[in-house]
């Protein structure tokens, strides 16, 4: 799964890429964004989303629900209160040559509907390796401060933030009522060497294995995310300001004005932040920015560029993870060459057996890697790796880099055979077809399988379940009083055995068996999404529930997709592609969810047809409750309505209608059928209004749709 390869040929086989790349990016955005411990490097990673924004823009009927593409970070951590974002802390999309970023202005023209050659003006500046965080002041005083966690939910980290001499705790007067200042929260070069050095001499003495952070970015977001703000003060962190979120007022009309605002507020800014006026400026900068790099007292990973003028930004929103405003210019990785000692293979929670290369330690970019995923067979057999080969290893900016060449694969060594039986449980190793991850078929016999799966039950994303970490679950695991999620539920009848076993007290029983039980009426999202059904991640869990309401209609669907599979064999001389191709059509139309296509619902029907996962489910449902899932959305005449756009529109771009009507609540669907509710037509409509009229679907033109976008705003 790299950038390069070249693109599948079918869709099944795209789709089955897709998915993996999902699961796969899905799991390094939790290492990174929540447990500050990645597995990847920045090119690895990035590697990955170009891959997957490859295969998005060839199959974009294929684009799943969960897709890398929509989301931002990953779930906060448990030990910190968790808060909802007044406005949502959006990632960046990025952009690795001069060519992508002129694509960024082009597709900024386009949206706009401006000319070629309408200049775009700019603002430049270092995009800071830290841990975003949002500072809200009312009436001039900090009352709180946030994490960006997965962009909806943050950490509260306000008593924290309190000891960063860099952070204002009012602002001056004339400030706005309400403003949150957003940025970065970094630690030096310096700061970060002295803070190591420290926790090595500390720690020296007693025996024990020092404490050390790997890098400045996970010595930040460490130091911030303690649990006591004193450890907290004791650490070297600072701060850059780069935007903002909620506000009553804006100080400017222009980004660059806003932030001089904010730089007068007290806060710092980078001096490298600058206007630039045209493309040809803003790479300069880049190119300006790059050459200092190395000179600079903190860690960067890229330029980020924002148009400048924020009633564009506004007419520009946002799609997905990202803003369509902004952009970040990525630099390119460093590189070191070591040994590849040995390759291990790990076994995930969904029995992906995934090999992993053990490295003669070395440093790379000022951090000492160990370890590199190698993704699959595929990227194996493409690399020829063995153990004892010398290696290129590439680097961006986080701990583990990818491996990108290999030195000795000529010499005369056997190749390495990637293993046919899971090394966990001995159940033989498989490939579904046109899929490259190969993956136990163990399922809850495989001890991997297990406990992953239960980790992910009672996950913050999930179920969110305080005191069953990994060590309780082992332990419960071991005693064989778990085996499935209903089990947990369960535990009160071993409440006198577990107060007789070593490290077990009453409060800490009582404690346990009491979050449980506070999770007997679970959010019904969270459930669905921490069953680990293939293809069903947190947002494809929500979309399915913002449409079906209770996890019985999700079942029902299911039962439904079953039926339809078997009422629609392959007709006699059709190919296996094109049943596939027609079924799926049927399967996608049956669903009738924006985002949520074939694929999710092959994904419930397979899950449902197995009387294992049916019994699974059922004890589950006879332990929980889940309250129906409903969703507040803004008042506005289309909020739950399906809105088909068809035609000319001629005052705003197709997307910026699209836009609109998401942000009204509304549902954006690309054809007519029975579920549809509003048709906007303009100049040229065909075949959809000849449908709309058929159906007796209420049509409206593009100035009254105008009027309805006025009337919510």
């Amino acid at each position: 799964m790299i950038a390069s390869a070249p693109l599948p040929d079918t869709d099944e086989s795209a789709a089955a890429e897709l998915a993996a790349l999902a699961a796969e990016i899905a799991r390094h955005n939790a290492l990174y964004h929540t447990e500050d411990a990645p597995e990847i490097s920045d090119a690895a990673y990035d590697a990955l989303m170009r891959r997957n924004a490859a295969l998005e823009a060839a199959f974009p009927h294929l684009i799943r629900a969960d897709s890398p593409s929509r989301s931002v970070g990953a779930a906060p951590a448990g030990h910190l209160a968790k808060v909802a974002h007044a406005r949502a802390m959006f990632s960046l999309d990025n952009a690795f040559a001069d060519a992508d970023v002129a694509d960024f202005v082009g597709r900024v023209r386009r949206f706009l509907s401006l000319a070629d050659d309408a200049p775009v003006a700019l603002t430049a500046e270092p995009k800071i390796d830290g841990l975003s965080c949002s500072l809200r002041y009312e009436n001039g005083r900090l009352v709180q401060a946030l994490t960006r966690g997965d962009g909806q939910v943050g950490e509260d980290v306000t008593a924290n933030v309190r000891t960063i001499g860099d952070i204002p705790p009012t602002l001056p007067a004339g400030a706005p009522a309400v403003f949150e200042v957003r940025g970065e929260v970094y630690m030096a070069k310096s700061d970060f060497a002295a803070l190591n050095a420290r926790l090595l001499a500390e720690t020296g003495a007693t025996g024990k294995e020092a404490r050390q952070f790997a890098n400045p970015r996970n010595a930040a977001a460490g130091s911030l995310r303690q649990k006591d703000a004193a450890v907290t003060a004791s650490r070297p962190l600072r701060f850059f300001a780069w935007g903002w979120g909620e506000t009553s007022a804006l100080p400017g009309n222009t980004q660059s004005a806003v932030i001089a605002a904010i730089r007068a507020w007290g806060f710092p800014v980078t001096a490298q932040f600058q206007p630039a006026g045209t493309l040809d400026q803003g790479l300069d900068a880049y190119r300006r920015i790059e050459h200092e790099r190395a000179d600079l007292p903190f860690d960067i990973d890229g330029v980020v560029y924002k148009l400048d003028r924020l009633d564009w930004q506004q007419r520009l929103g946002f799609v997905g993870r990202a803003p369509r405003w902004a952009i970040a210019h990525k630099f390119p990785a460093e590189r070191a060459e070591t040994t590849l000692n040995d390759i291990e293979i790990q076994v995930g929670r969904t029995g992906k057996l995934t090999p992993v290369a053990k490295l003669e330690p070395v440093t790379v970019g000022g951090v000492v890697v160990r370890n590199a995923t190698l993704h699959n067979a595929d990227e194996i057999a493409r690399l020829g790796v063995r153990p004892g080969d010398r290696v290129i290893l590439q680097r961006a900016g986080d701990v583990i880099p990818q491996i990108v060449e290999n030195l000795t694969r000529d010499a005369d060594r056997p190749a390495w055979t990637f293993p046919a039986h899971c090394p966990r449980c001995g159940s033989e190793a498989v490939a579904e077809e046109g899929e490259v991850d190969v993956r136990c078929t163990g399922g809850l016999i495989c001890p991997a399988q297990r406990l992953e799966r239960l980790k992910h039950f009672v996950s913050r994303g999930a179920l969110d379940i305080d005191g069953l970490g990994e060590k309780t679950l082992v332990e419960l695991l071991d005693l064989n009083w778990i085996a499935e999620p209903a089990d947990i539920f369960r535990l009160t009848a071993h409440r006198e055995e577990l107060l007789g076993r070593d490290g077990w007290q009453a409060k800490s029983v009582d404690a346990l068996l009491a979050a449980i039980d506070a999770k007997r009426a679970p959010d019904a999202a969270r459930l669905l999404f921490g069953l680990g059904i293939r293809h069903i991640g947190a947002i494809t869990a929500r979309d399915l529930l913002k449409r079906l309401v209770t996890l019985p209609n999700v079942r029902q669907l299911a039962d439904d997709i079953i039926a339809l599979r078997d009422a629609n064999p392959p007709a006699i001389g059709e190919s296996a592609q094109k049943h596939r191709t027609r079924l799926d059509k049927v399967i996608a139309d049956h669903i009738g969810i924006e985002n949520v296509g074939a694929a999710v619902g092959h994904a419930l029907a397979d899950f449902f047809h197995e009387p294992h996962n049916r019994a699974v489910w059922d004890d589950l449902l006879a332990q929980v409750s889940p309250p129906d899932f409903l969703v507040e959305t803004r008042d506005s005449r289309v909020s739950g309505k399906t809105v088909v756009f068809t035609g000319t529109l001629e005052t705003i771009s197709r997307d910026e209608a699209k836009a609109q009507a998401e942000s009204l609540g509304a549902r954006v669907s690309g054809s007519v059928s029975a579920k549809t509710d509003l048709v906007v037509a303009g100049p040229g409509a065909g075949s959809k209004l000849k449908k709309a009229a058929e159906l007796a679907i209420e049509v409206i033109d593009e100035a009254e749709w105008a009027r309805i976008v006025a009337v919510a705003s």
